[in-house]
Parts: structure tokens; sequence; C-alpha cells
């Protein structure tokens, strides 16, 4: 099954969060906390959203940081994807 997002929607699969800290704590499950760091999955197509042109920014396989409350999660073939409104992302990672 494909997700296709409609109009400046952006599906993104979150990046795993790390389970050591860089001095080398190890964390568990509870403590982490989920990264906003994500690759692009797929763009919607743009266009006219609210009366306003909107012309999309990302393309399939950026790495993106997105806002910390943002978006719905979705489940989909046992992957989980967060389906976000493209001004929810705050940088591309180059």
């Amino acid at each position: 099954m494909k997700l296709v997002p409609l109009g400046d929607r952006v599906v993104l699969k979150q990046l795993i969060a790390e389970e050591t800290t860089k001095s080398g704590i190890v964390l568990p499950g509870q403590s982490k906390e989920k990264p906003q760091q994500a690759e692009v999955i797929a763009v919607g197509p743009g266009g006219v959203v609210d009366g306003k042109e909107v012309k999309m920014e990302v393309k399939e396989g950026d790495n993106v940081i997105y806002s910390k409350y943002s978006g719905t999660e979705v489940k989909i073939d046992d992957e989980e994807y967060i389906i976000v409104k493209q001004n929810d992302i705050l940088a591309v990672i180059k």
C-alpha cells in the first residue's frame, strides 16, 4: 500500500532514536524521547491551499526536522508514518 498525500501535506518516516548517549550511557525505553528527525517518504502536489499558492520545498528522500507536536501518526503495513503540513517542517538536513 502506498500513501499519497494531498495538498501541502508530507509523509515522514521517523528516524530511529539512539539508545545510548554520546558519553555511552544506555537509555531505558521509557526515558527515550522521540527524535524530531525524519525522512520524507512522499510529498503532496502543493497547489492552492486556503487561497494561497503553495510550492513544495521538500522532496522524497530528504531528511528533515519537524515541529515536536505536529502531524498525525498512522500505521500501515506494520510501518509507522507521520503526516504533517509542509509548514510544520522546520529545516532540511543537508
